[in-house]
């Protein structure tokens, strides 16, 4: 069981590669989306963008590859290539157990970049909505991260101090966010692997 630290007064959760065990899926169709422009799209590139709404994955990625792709055309690709894997989706239990554990104990909230539509979605599958009245998307949000706003709007919609926060991430971007502003950082990677294959 991973150990929550004392004192803390609120619990904040990014969705994807940390509740959910989404993030081959998201590989697979970044991958899908993006290879006919010529980028190499693999682990190392999609963990440094692991965070980031997907506008900002397309825009980031043309500034890298100096590439022209066109967001609204990529990220449909890639959306409704992940539509058709989200199904299988499954919880990942050690985080899963730990919502479960604080239930009704502590406030919570999941903080995702995510769209709205795409975290309701997987929450579904996963079976885990139920537990989430405060579920903050990039549909909510102006600066995603690594900014902290998706992380102090949770804060904020739960009455917690961000001090009395700990949030628990997969992604390196989630991770500086929830730091910037003196939020407690469980990274769930120490706690399972994360394998990607092609």
């Amino acid at each position: 069981m991973i150990e929550i630290p004392k004192n803390v007064k609120g619990l904040i959760f990014d969705l994807d590669g940390t509740i959910a065990d989404t993030m081959q899926y998201h590989f697979e169709s970044w991958r899908k989306a993006v290879t006919p422009y010529g980028i190499d799209f693999n682990a190392e590139l999609f963990m440094s963008l692991t965070g980031k709404p997907r506008t900002a994955t397309i825009l980031k990625l043309n500034e890298l590859f100096g590439t022209t792709m066109n967001p609204i055309e990529v990220g449909a690709i890639k959306s409704s290539h992940f539509k058709t894997l989200v199904e299988s989706t499954k919880e990942i239990s050690i985080v899963a157990d730990v919502i479960r554990k604080y239930h009704q104990v502590l406030p919570m909230s999941i903080g995702t970049g995510s769209t709205r539509s795409g975290a309701q979605k997987t929450l579904e599958v996963i079976n885990m909505q139920q537990y989430f009245d405060i579920v903050v998307t990039s549909t909510d949000i102006i600066n995603p991260k690594p900014h902290p706003e998706t992380f102090l709007k949770c804060a904020e919609l739960m009455k917690v101090a961000p001090k009395d926060c700990v949030v628990f991430e997969d992604g390196i971007l989630g991770m500086q966010a929830a730091e910037s502003v003196g939020m407690h950082v469980i990274d769930v990677t120490n706690y399972f692997t994360m394998e990607f294959t092609f």
